[in-house]
């Protein structure tokens, strides 16, 4: 999943059950960085969600380390979100 914000900031997460117990920035940036790290996204065909508040703390945490505890639940959500979406898309897809 990537976060994008309006002034130009990305942050990516990348969450993996089996290798840790959180969401762990793999990817920040601004400008030209964060305007790199959505165009690979959208290639990959990962969601892009917007939220400039949640971009801005998510950007503090040093690359690589896992989400802290008080954003699991915004991040959960977030994920959910997604799963949601893509299930939608995948049952489109095989009876459509």
């Amino acid at each position: 999943m990537a976060l994008e914000k309006k002034q130009d900031a990305a942050v990516a997460l990348l969450y993996d059950k089996k290798q840790a117990d959180a969401p762990r920035v793999v990817a920040t940036g601004k400008g030209l960085v964060a305007q790199k790290i959505i165009e690979t996204a959208r290639e990959a065909g990962v969601h892009i969600h917007e939220d400039p508040d949640l971009v801005e703390l998510l950007a503090k945490i040093p690359l690589g380390q896992e989400i802290p505890v008080e954003l699991y639940q915004t991040i959960a959500e977030v994920l959910a979100f997604v799963y949601r979406i893509n299930e939608n898309f995948k049952q489109k897809v095989q009876t459509g």
